[in-house]
Formats: C-alpha cells, structure tokens, sequence
C-alpha cells in the first residue's frame, strides 16, 4: 500500500494565484490613497550620491636646507673637513663612506668634482680619475701637494638631480667652502656642479675665464667629468687646447 503523497506547493500557489485572476483580481491593493498625479522627485545622479566629501590638502613638510642655517657653518678649513663628515643634511642623514676633501687652503688650484669615485675609498681622487688628474696638474706644473681637491656631494651618488640640490641650497654650501678653501684657480669637472655655482655649462673658458661671486673674482675653468674624459680619448685632446686658452688667458 502507498504511502500518503507529498503535497505540491509549487501546484498549490499555482491554484490559488488562478482562484484570485478568476475572480478578477489581477493587481495589488493598499489601503492608503496615493496621488498619481503629484510630481515625483529628481532621481539623484549616481556620480553625486557617491562623490566623496572634499578635505583640505595636507600642508607640506618644510624643506630641509643643506647645511642647515648659515651662520652655523663652520668657520675655517679644518672644521669644515670635520663637518663634512657628520653634517646630516649634507646626504638625507647618510654619514657613512664619506670622503673629505683634502689640501691646505691657499692652495694654487681647487678641483671640485661632483661626487667621490666608487674605487676612491677612504681618500678622494685616489683611484683612476685620480690618475687621469694628475697627468692634468702635470700639464699645469702642479703637484698634487699644491692642489686642494674636493667634491660637491661627501659620498658617491649615482644621478644625483642637481636642480633638487640647487633649490635645496648645495651651492651656497660650495661657495662656502670654495671661500674657506681660498684657491687661486677653479677646475669644475662636471656640467651640473658648474650651474650650482652658477655658471652656464655651455660657456667656455675662451668667453668666460672668470666667475664672480660677493666682489670676488676666481678664474674658473668647467670640463666634463673625469668619467667621460677617461672614457672619450679624444676629448682629453680638447681638454688639453682648453687648458692652454685658459692659462694663457690668465697670463695676459
């Protein structure tokens, strides 16, 4: 004998909705009068209902200058050689692998490089651009001894963004120390440290042999770096014609 069967409810909501549409009931009803003919509301754009609430800009955090305030810098050479070293600002609070400068003050002729070479070490100027620059002083009748030889950064720095530094105030710092160094004579090697000291990379020593800064004048000569010249022979041979204008600019 079957047991009882189980009911269809999908058949029963069938039937009942059926039993409503016989009876002529096909619609909802409610029991509150609503006017069909009263203006609806503006539908609200999605792009407004979503917009988020407008906050004021963060303020930016002051700029740190190089070398902090200029009345603390130092005062004389060897100070400056020591701040040099543990100065923060001078690399974003990197003290390490620095390299000073080096030389007396006074000396016959200040090198400024950009930045000291990867195989330097602890004594700038020591590894092959060091060679290629003393076959320079060489030409020149100088020793090494009677050159004072600096960078513009304390540490090597791979494509440093000289405008950055600029705006930051490297070159006050550099004619700082090129005042306390007191040279007879500048050699720029690299375009971007000439413009810090405010010097167009595309004059030559045939048209600008000097630079003036605060009423003082210094014989300046810009070249590319060492890098390049040990890299292009053939610029080494437009140095040297360089160097000759230059000094016999100089001597008239």
């Amino acid at each position: 004998m079957d047991g009882p069967t189980k009911p269809d409810i999908a058949a029963q909501i069938a039937g009942a909705l059926e039993w409503w549409r016989d009876a002529g009931v096909d619609c909802d009803f409610a029991d509150a009068p609503r006017d069909w003919l009263a203006k609806q509301p503006e539908p609200v754009a999605e792009d407004m209902a979503f917009q988020p609430i407008a906050r004021p800009a963060a303020p930016e955090p002051p700029r740190v200058r190089i070398g902090g305030p200029p009345e603390s810098w130092p005062q004389d050479l060897a100070a400056f050689h020591a701040w040099w070293l543990a100065e923060p600002s001078l690399d974003h609070g990197v003290v390490a692998r620095r390299v000073p400068p080096r030389g007396n003050a006074g000396a016959e002729l200040m090198v400024l490089v950009a930045d000291p070479a990867e195989d330097d070490g602890e004594i700038l100027l020591s590894g092959r651009h060091g060679k290629l620059l003393a076959g320079i002083l060489a030409a020149l009748g100088l020793t090494a001894e009677q050159a004072y030889l600096a960078s513009a950064l304390p540490r090597t720095t791979p494509l440093p963004d000289w405008n950055r530094l600029a705006d930051a105030g490297l070159g006050e710092v550099l004619w700082h120390h090129i005042r306390l160094a007191a040279p007879k004579r500048l050699i720029l090697f690299g375009g971007g440290i000439s413009s810090l000291l405010g010097h167009d990379p595309a004059n030559n020593s045939t048209n600008l042999p000097v630079i003036n800064h605060e009423g003082r004048t210094l014989p300046l000569l810009a070249a590319m770096d060492l890098a390049a010249l040990i890299a292009r022979p053939r610029a080494k041979a437009g140095l040297w014609q360089r160097l000759l204008d230059w000094t016999g600019t100089l001597s008239t």
